[in-house]
């Protein structure tokens, strides 16, 4: 049936939804139409209206309230811009409650092979930003992978010669897991990261 593949090639884009639980999703959602549909359609049809990304950040936000709630407050602190890929990743950094600063949400990473380039992500506002306000340290908040680095060392070498300090987050073994269970990447991010524990 053409409606339900199209039901389950729309769910399969979501993250983390394989082509098997997208198609199980589609069958819950036609049998129990008059509750499930209903309430994710109008759960949906309500996000489109009133939500959106911050024109400064790209946190979600509402659309009576851009920019947001972060970039608006006078509690943040001015001189720390945090740089992360996803909106996501602003909320995790949230609720961690260890960052009071600015954020921008890349909305991806460079990868030439998912074919995101620069003009694909948003360097153009962070330029604007980094023009505009004089930020002291730029935090790259960025995933530890191959596409992460090369974001990363891109930012890094677009800020040479500005006078801004550019750190990265810290790596090493998560908290409750053990040698055993780290990759050689993670290891030797963490012997290269290690801090003195004495006074």
């Amino acid at each position: 049936m053409a409606s339900l593949d199209r039901l389950s090639t729309a769910l399969s884009k979501l993250p983390g939804i394989g082509r098997r639980s997208a198609e199980r999703m589609a069958l819950r959602l036609v049998l129990d139409r008059k509750q499930m549909m209903s309430e994710l359609i109008a759960a949906m049809d309500e996000a489109q209206r009133e939500l959106c990304c911050c024109s400064l950040c790209g946190s979600i936000t509402s659309v009576d309230s851009d920019p947001c709630d972060l970039c608006s407050s006078s509690q943040r602190d001015d001189d720390v811009l945090c740089v992360v890929e996803t909106p996501n990743d602003i909320m995790m950094i949230e609720r961690s409650g260890g960052f009071h600063g600015r954020y921008h949400a890349l909305m991806g990473n460079l990868s030439p092979m998912k074919g995101n380039g620069v003009s694909d992500l948003r360097f153009d506002v962070l330029r604007e930003r980094m023009a505009s306000h004089k930020f002291s340290e730029v935090i790259l908040a960025l995933s530890t992978d191959v596409e992460g680095d090369s974001t990363a060392a891109f930012i890094t070498e677009s800020l040479k010669g500005s006078g801004i300090k550019v750190s990265r987050l810290a790596s090493g073994l998560p908290s409750g897991s053990g040698i055993m269970y780290s990759d050689s990447l993670t290891l030797s991010r963490a012997l290269s990261g290690r801090t003195d524990v004495q006074d």
